[in-house]
């Protein structure tokens, strides 16, 4: 049998249970290969996982999410990348009742970005796709035979159905493309390292505290246990020998009851079983059984090695050693712990599609009218804002703003392209002033236009366009996010020369579609006196959690060019633009703060307030255009016009220090 040879793994979501445990093995094993491990650390990941791989020369950790294309595809170019073992996922069932759309945005979403990243590069030799035995969904009772490669895929729960899903998109980029993709269906794991969400974990740690065992329903459901160095093995025989196209199975034929391994457990800590289980509320839907064959895995030389006594002996001497590796998990220890994962997530919504997915602000669906608080002034009550954007960064922040002032406010339901939509939504609403926060920036780049242009002409200039016109016929003014990415720096305007660009100089920038459409837009709007433009640059706001964040994006990646360029600090400009909108400014505004500030300057600041740490890169322009599709847009604008009306205006810098980094200081 063929035997394939890696040179360079990228490891997803390797700081994560069972995925660590294949990145140690292979670091161990395999010292030749390199091993570059991307994992965005969220709430079940834990750096300490990776510790025997950590002083390997031939170990890289990244710290990053699936979800950025810009990262991805720079990992895969700068690192040779010829093989992937896609392990990143949500995982936990309970928590995909409870939150099913954290699931699709990170199962689904995440996949296709890697696998997108793959067809462009075209240097991925091996795509090893990690899946779950719950997509074949219930196995009879009395079934003999598991569900083996071909059976149907019928997932009972939003976390198996959105494995599925992203299963469907690895075979399609396999058929379509010709990606070399393989994937794994596993049953159960544990082992040392794991998250306390899962059973045998949590049994482990409430046992050590002589707390009841809860079990869901009447602990009848059936499971299957694979310890982890066994699993561990079986994904090192399907990177050397898996076929191409194929589904591999990683299975046990040894069964138990959930009440049987709570008994184990007992047992094992001189528990009485009696009085330390629990029967607990089952969850909406709960699998009775999964039952795999795994006989095609064995066929390539693999066979489970531990037996259940031995694995979980071993795994409860682990957490007995190790109680704080993962610090107060007290959440994680309850009978249904849900929601673990929201703290500081995005969201998404599916009625503004055609607007950038990340979220910072409510995800408003009504009007809101807060009650004034004490004396409030006329003016404040009588506005009222229609805000366009509302699953957009922008328009989250700004319907936020206006929570806070008591403005009264309703983001639009109507598709900017929709001429009698826009007109419903000004007939229900009665706004007097009408923010235009919503069009494509790209998913999740502006790379994405480049591929895209009749979409993004239809969001960034008919849909704008309509949208200006719908509210001239109604007599309102319009405030219009627009872009400072349609110039560079030119001969008259030199970098660093402290020459920018005043708002009637003409844009010179077309080095993507994404900009020429901005510049064509603005260019129409001119002819519109009712509309107010705005050009915002490299947004930066206080939330680093924030992947549009521009500091966030930076300190991201581990190579940046090092140019100077105007930026806008949304905590101070955001509400300035209400300010204008009460002034009925109208026109061309460049909306940044005054000055330039550079990468490298923006990182030496992350360093000294955030992470002393930190270290990065810089590479040219040239090298940067190898990772990226489109030219970026370099330039210093000229923020006076704006200063002359809001002399309190901090520069770039002064406003970096105030609203951004000196909130975040952790030095």
């Amino acid at each position: 049998m063929a035997s394939y040879k890696p040179k360079n793994i990228l490891i997803t979501g390797a700081a994560g249970f069972i995925a660590s445990h294949v990145a140690n093995r292979l670091v161990r094993n395999y010292p030749e290969y390199k091993i570059v491990v991307l994992d965005k650390l969220d709430y079940c990941s834990n750096t300490k996982n990776l510790l025997p791989s950590k002083l390997s020369p031939s170990f890289k950790f990244v710290k990053g999410d699936i979800e950025s294309a810009d990262l991805v595809n720079y990992l895969l170019i700068t690192e040779s990348i010829d093989t992937i073992m896609h392990f990143a996922a949500q995982t936990h069932v309970d928590n995909s009742f409870g939150n099913s759309f954290e699931f699709t945005k990170n199962n689904i979403y995440g996949t296709h970005v890697l696998l997108e990243a793959c067809k462009v590069t075209g240097q991925i030799r091996r795509f090893i796709h990690v899946s779950t035995d719950e997509v074949y969904g219930e196995t009879d009772e009395d079934a003999v035979v598991g569900n083996h490669e071909a059976s149907q895929l019928l997932p009972t729960n939003p976390y198996s159905a959105t494995k599925a899903g992203a299963e469907m998109l690895v075979m399609a980029y396999g058929r379509s493309y010709g990606l070399p993709v393989i994937t794994t269906r596993g049953n159960n794991v544990y082992g040392p390292n794991q998250f306390p969400e899962k059973l045998i974990p949590k049994f482990i740690l409430l046992a050590m505290r002589g707390k009841t065992l809860p079990i869901h329903g009447d602990g009848s459901n059936v499971r299957s246990y694979l310890y982890c160095e066994d699993v561990a093995e079986a994904f090192e025989v399907i990177l050397h020998k898996g076929e191409v196209g194929r589904v591999y199975n990683i299975g046990t034929k040894k069964e138990r009851r959930v009440i049987d391994v709570a008994k184990d457990i007992c047992k094992l800590f001189s528990m009485d079983p009696e009085t330390s289980i629990e029967f607990v509320e089952n969850r909406p839907f709960n699998d009775q059984r999964y039952f795999l064959d795994d006989q095609r895995l064995k066929n390539l030389g693999w066979s489970e090695r531990t037996v259940w006594e031995d694995g979980l002996k071993k795994t409860i001497e682990w957490y007995t050693q190790n109680p704080d590796w993962w610090g107060d998990v007290t959440g994680a220890l309850l009978p249904h712990p849900r929601m673990l994962m929201m703290a500081g997530s995005t969201h998404f919504d599916s009625e503004d599609s055609k607007e950038t997915s990340y979220v910072s602000g409510p995800n408003q669906t009504r009007m809101v009218v807060p009650t004034p608080k004490g004396g409030s002034s006329p003016q404040k009550q009588s506005l009222k804002f229609l805000i366009y954007g509302r699953t957009g960064w922008i328009g989250g922040l700004l319907g936020q703003l206006c929570e806070k002032q008591g403005i009264a406010f309703a983001y639009g339901k109507g598709r900017l392209e929709d001429r009698s939509s826009l007109n419903a939504d000004i007939q229900n609403i009665k706004p007097t002033h009408v923010f235009n926060a919503a069009g494509v920036t790209g998913r999740p780049n502006v790379d994405w236009c480049e591929s895209h242009k009749t979409e993004t002409i239809r969001a960034n200039v008919a849909g704008t366009l309509t949208l200006a016109d719908v509210c001239r016929d109604h007599g309102l003014l319009m405030m219009n996010f627009a872009t400072g990415c349609i110039f560079e720096y030119d001969a008259a305007h030199p970098q660093g020369s402290g020459i920018g660009y005043k708002e009637e100089d003409k844009p010179n920038f077309i080095g993507s579609f994404y900009s020429k459409t901005k510049a064509m837009v603005e260019e129409l709007l001119k002819e519109y006196d009712n509309v107010c433009t705005l050009r915002v640059r490299m947004p930066i706001s206080s939330d680093l959690n924030n992947p549009r964040n521009f500091i966030t994006k930076i300190s991201r990646y581990n190579k940046v060019v090092n140019i100077p360029n105007s930026m806008t600090v949304l905590d101070e400009l955001l509400p300035i633009s209400i300010e204008m909108a009460k002034r009925n400014l109208r026109g061309i505004w460049n909306f940044t703060n005054p000055g330039v500030v550079s990468h490298n300057e923006i990182l030496e600041m992350y360093k000294t307030y955030i992470d002393p740490k930190f270290k990065w890169e810089n590479f040219t322009l040239e090298e940067q255009a190898k990772v990226i599709v489109a030219p970026r847009s370099n330039n210093e604008m000229d923020a006076s016009k704006l200063k002359k009306e809001f002399p309190e205006l901090l520069s770039i810098k002064e406003s970096l220090i105030k609203y951004a980094f000196e909130p975040n200081r952790r030095t």
